[in-house]
């Protein structure tokens, strides 16, 4: 992971842009964050213009000189692309062809073929998680969900019950488990070790989805018991890969950059010693720009080649895949800008004066800021970029292992009751065919016990780590 962001926010947050009081500056980002709340969820404004108008607001009103403004938040912009642009582009081509080669089906298929009655919950689970780790959220709804209606109405299931385990699954790795855009910003924040925090990660993540999943749905499915909708159903396209890659080969495909950073992680414990021939080659290839990179080359044969994929289609699935994410990146850098704009005006500073009257704990502190940057902006990854660079000075003397708990409870924090300023909620919203009512009762519920579980595991995991 490059270190550029960390880099100029050295170089540019030595002192605030402007003089302003403590008040001045809560005021304003009061406002900037009800700004960005206003235009996405009133005016329907795009976040991405949002999140920019917003900044601006943000530094008018603390009083910092326009052109400096712009400055951070450009730089912040630029950083934060540059941080993980790459690898939001490699995830994207991956996940494309995951869906394109039939292997997310085969994985499915495989899966549903073994499962039945009482252990279907957990079977949606283990599919859900094992497709999110290398899918973005909007996209793994947008692959899972038909699955989730055609197995609740073939099987005669509740919809509720399906439904729940898969989304939870989808949520805890979108917000705890790099290479998702958020922890990977957190990562390079707070400097945390990428290997370190993706193994305590999912140490936190399998007791969490399973409370928010298959437990939770029960409840669920009696609070809120729907039809499922027909409309939603998709048909089978007659144009489809030549044969399906085996489920072997696809899972092992999915699973290949989180086990090389997880050998990256352990060669670091094991060797310890940065001038190691071996430690300096796992620190290349455990790499998330390396590991995602890999996973692609290897896909092409692995995914593309069964699926009778020629060079000219493997091409045009890589051009139609970094086509839906320029909205990503644009959202996810402005994020940046904001989050740096947040830096630059002395927010950070502020919270820190404060949290030292507070005596509040770090972990607790940066999930308690990304809980409120969740509520009011809707976004999770703008949460946890946001979150991440107003607690990072406070990881300056950690250890190693409570650096990563500090991004996992700044992601835990970012998941914190989704309500209707959040795509998410929408999303689910519609795919259910539930009213407002329904989603806030399962889909936000879901998403609030997400938050407290995992985030409470990250507290008792710095007690005894």
């Amino acid at each position: 992971m490059t270190r550029l962001s960390v880099e100029i926010l050295a170089a540019d947050t030595a002192e605030p842009i402007t003089s302003a009081g403590h008040t001045q500056l809560g005021i304003a980002v009061l406002a900037g964050i009800a700004v960005i709340v206003l235009l996405i969820t009133k005016v329907r404004l795009h976040a991405f213009l949002a999140l920019t108008i917003g900044s601006l607001a943000l530094g008018a009103l603390a009083g910092a000189p326009l052109d400096k403004v712009l400055t951070s938040f450009s730089n912040g912009l630029g950083a934060t692309v540059a941080g993980v642009g790459v690898l939001i582009a490699l995830g994207s081509i991956l996940g494309k062809l995951l869906a394109d080669s039939g292997g997310a089906d085969q994985i499915v298929d495989t899966i549903l073929a073994k499962a039945g009655g009482r252990a279907m919950p957990w079977a949606m689970v283990l599919i859900a998680s094992v497709i999110g780790l290398p899918l973005f959220f909007e996209v793994g709804i947008v692959l899972l969900i038909p699955v989730v209606l055609m197995v609740a109405k073939r099987g005669n299931y509740s919809l509720m019950r399906i439904g729940i385990p898969a989304l939870a699954g989808l949520s805890v790795m979108h917000g705890l488990i790099p290479p998702h855009p958020g922890p990977l910003v957190a990562i390079d924040a707070v400097e945390a070790d990428l290997g370190l925090t993706l193994a305590l990660g999912l140490l936190v993540a399998v007791p969490t989805v399973v409370i928010a999943g298959p437990v939770f749905s029960r409840y669920a499915a009696r609070w809120v018991d729907v039809a499922v909708p027909e409309r939603m159903i998709p048909e089978r396209s007659s144009e489809g890969p030549q044969e399906r890659p085996g489920f072997g080969v696809t899972v092992a495909t999915v699973l290949l950059p989180v086990v090389l950073m997880l050998a990256k992680a352990l060669v670091d414990i094991v060797v310890d010693d940065p001038e190691h021939t071996v430690q300096r080659v796992f620190d290349v290839i455990g790499s998330p720009l390396i590991a995602l990179l890999a996973a692609v080359l290897v896909a092409f044969f692995t995914l593309g080649r069964p699926a009778g994929f020629g060079r000219a289609r493997i091409s045009s699935i890589v051009e139609t895949s970094l086509a839906p994410i320029a909205g990503v990146l644009l959202i996810v850098g402005a994020g940046g800008g904001f989050k740096q704009t947040l830096i630059d005006v002395g927010v950070g500073q502020m919270i820190l004066d404060f949290s030292e009257d507070w005596s509040i704990p770090a972990l607790l502190l940066g999930w308690l800021i990304a809980v409120a940057i969740r509520l009011a902006t809707g976004s999770a990854t703008v949460a946890t970029i946001s979150a991440a660079g107003l607690v990072a000075p406070l990881a300056a003397d950690m250890s190693a292992t409570h650096a990563a708990l500090l991004v996992l409870a700044i992601g835990a924090g970012s998941l914190f009751f989704s309500h209707v300023n959040d795509a998410g909620f929408w999303l689910v919203k519609e795919y259910f065919g539930l009213n407002i009512g329904q989603t806030v009762k399962t889909w936000s519920v879901m998403e609030t016990i997400i938050s407290v579980v995992a985030g409470g595991l990250v507290l008792l995991l710095s007690l005894v780590i």
